[in-house]
């Protein structure tokens, strides 16, 4: 009966619609097909109108239909899902996918946020008050109350506050860079204060802005000349110091304030002499500033801001003790300011040990080592007999007109005096900075590269970090370094301030053990890496501590310190 009133409805078409979904049906809800077709008959054999019959049928096709389209939802990949609901636009299916879409994308940025091992499990710490981490302006800003908003980032300047004097520094820049608009508000309100940024990036002003503040403030400051500094700035290495202390002294004249600058490798006689006729600001290295501290020559019981620059690097120098020592003599109630470019064991415990239990820290870019992508880079392996030609060579292709400035680094102070003989002996102008020579001299041949009158430079790791040489065009890396770290310092001295440069290193048999990390950066900048170099694999070592070998667990910044737990005698003790 059912197929006469289809066929006298003229329904051909919608009778093999029906046919094929009653198929599909069969297969994805498993009932047979006999059980379906009695089923039919049943709602057929069902009294009516004609276009009650024709109504009945639709809407069993549309519950039908609706059904196949549940199943087969259920049924679709992932992929071709979300395709369907950006489609469809508001599908529950649809929504739902989105939503867990961007919950896995705030955890992963969560999580790349706080890559820097700062925050425990959720990223808060229990310590007095929940520590706040969070990402601002490419910064990632952690510590207690750091959400407040006076301590915003700064845009501009006249932002800060700050007296025409103290931002005379800053006139040939047009805003605060990123570092410097982080920091200074926390630094400005008097808070200890961790800073990781890129090479060049402003760190200088970044605590020397506020070291000029916070010596301004000082009640007991007298107009007259001071016996004892009030500001404190350690370095790894004289260059750096000098470097550092241009750049205050500069910034201090037009607010009244001298800087000292201390360091070895030179007559101790202008040092003493410039501490006697007082000083606000004593910029130094370790070593140096540790002699005049036991001559009783410079007093530091007045030190209210304590600054280290690169204290991985000090640290990596030997420096420990001596800086341990010095900062003993300062004042305990100082506010203490640190820049590392990694965050090693023992910078840990130095923080945690003459820090706040919570400082702040802002890591501009990133904490994993990455290298400038404004930098090209080219690894050669070569064979250590091959290494001199191969510099002739690169030298007769990027220094040709010799003029554009070319720093070559190498390993060793003995290194370093045998290729200047060796580029001398075949004509070359070049001049080389290394711990062997007298500081004179060094500083000399750091002029000479810095002025162009001598554009080629050999040089050890001491110009490695820190240092602000204008226009480096080219890098060549006569020898690898000890460290990827060091080899990424090393090729950012070029590639500075927006412009382009180039890198070229040596890559030899001996140095295969840094072969993964090496690989590791030049992938992370998208750069070639040649085959020869895969052939030592990629594996990377685990960085072991000096103390405690490969086998220790990194600590956070802001890990609590530990706490003595005292038992109670107890009476009933056998």
């Amino acid at each position: 009966m059912g197929r006469k009133l289809e066929e006298n409805l003229n329904f051909g078409e919608t009778e093999s619609l029906g046919i094929a979904m009653e198929k599909e049906d069969d297969e994805i809800y498993g009932i047979k097909a006999d059980e379906m077709k009695k089923e039919k008959r049943k709602k057929k054999k069902i009294k009516g109108e004609e276009e009650n019959q024709n109504l009945d049928f639709s809407e069993s096709k549309k519950k039908k239909k609706k059904k196949l389209e549940e199943s087969q939802t259920i049924e679709i990949p992932e992929k071709k899902k979300k395709k369907r609901s950006k489609a469809e636009g508001s599908s529950e299916e649809g929504n739902g996918a989105l939503e867990i879409l961007e919950e896995k994308e705030k955890k992963k940025k969560k999580k790349k946020g706080s890559g820097d091992g700062n925050s425990l499990e959720n990223g808060e710490q229990k310590h007095g008050k929940e520590r706040e981490e969070f990402e601002a302006n490419g910064a990632v800003v952690s510590g207690n109350d750091t959400k407040e908003s006076r301590y915003a980032a700064l845009t501009s300047f006249v932002e800060s506050g700050l007296p025409d004097e103290v931002l005379e520094c800053c006139k040939n820049f047009r805003r605060p860079s990123p570092i410097q608009s982080h920091a200074w508000p926390f630094l400005l309100d008097g808070r200890d204060f961790i800073g990781i940024a890129a090479t060049g990036s402003g760190k200088t002003l970044a605590f020397g802005v506020p070291a000029l503040m916070h010596i301004l403030r000082k009640e007991n400051r007298k107009t007259s000349k001071r016996a004892v500094p009030l500001c404190l700035v350690l370095s790894p290495t004289r260059e750096l110091a000098q470097q550092i202390a241009d750049v205050l002294c500069d910034a201090g004249k037009p607010c009244g304030l001298k800087s000292v600058c201390l360091y070895g490798g030179t007559s101790k006689g202008p040092q003493i002499s410039a501490l006697k006729s007082g000083v606000d600001i004593v910029i130094g290295t370790p070593g140096r500033l540790k002699d005049l501290i036991e001559m009783g020559i410079c007093c530091l019981k007045e030190v209210s801001f304590v600054v280290l620059d690169e204290a991985d690097r000090m640290l990596d120098m030997g420096f420990e003790q001596e800086v341990r020592s010095i900062l003993s003599q300062t004042s305990s109630a100082r506010q203490m300011v640190m820049f590392s470019a990694t965050w090693p064991l023992a910078v840990h415990q130095l923080a945690q040990e003459f820090m706040d239990p919570n400082p702040v820290k802002v890591v501009v870019g990133s904490e994993d080592l990455a290298a400038n992508h404004d930098v090209m880079q080219i690894v050669e392996v070569l064979e250590d007999r091959a290494r001199n030609d191969r510099l002739v060579a690169l030298l007769e292709k990027y220094h040709n007109s010799q003029r554009n400035r070319v720093l070559v680094f190498v390993l060793y102070k003995k290194e370093a005096a045998r290729v200047e003989t060796m580029l001398q002996k075949k004509g070359w102008k070049v001049v080389s900075v290394h711990g062997d020579k007298a500081q004179h001299d060094r500083t000399k041949a750091l002029s000479l590269f810095k002025e162009g009158k001598c554009p080629l430079m050999i040089a050890t790791d001491v110009a490695s970090r820190g240092l602000d040489i204008p226009d480096v065009e080219v890098v060549i890396n006569y020898s690898f370094p000890l460290t990827a770290e060091d080899y990424v310092h090393r090729i950012g001295r070029t590639g500075r301030a927006g412009k382009k440069g180039v890198a070229h290193t040596f890559f030899m048999q001996e140095n295969k053990g840094l072969a993964g990390e090496l690989v590791n950066v030049l992938r992370e900048a998208g750069q070639i890496v040649p085959a020869s170099l895969m052939k030592f694999g990629t594996h990377v070592k685990k960085k072991e501590s000096k103390l405690y070998g490969a086998h220790f667990k990194e600590i956070a910044a802001d890990a609590p310190k530990s706490t003595k737990i005292t038992f109670n005698n107890s009476d009933d003790e056998d």
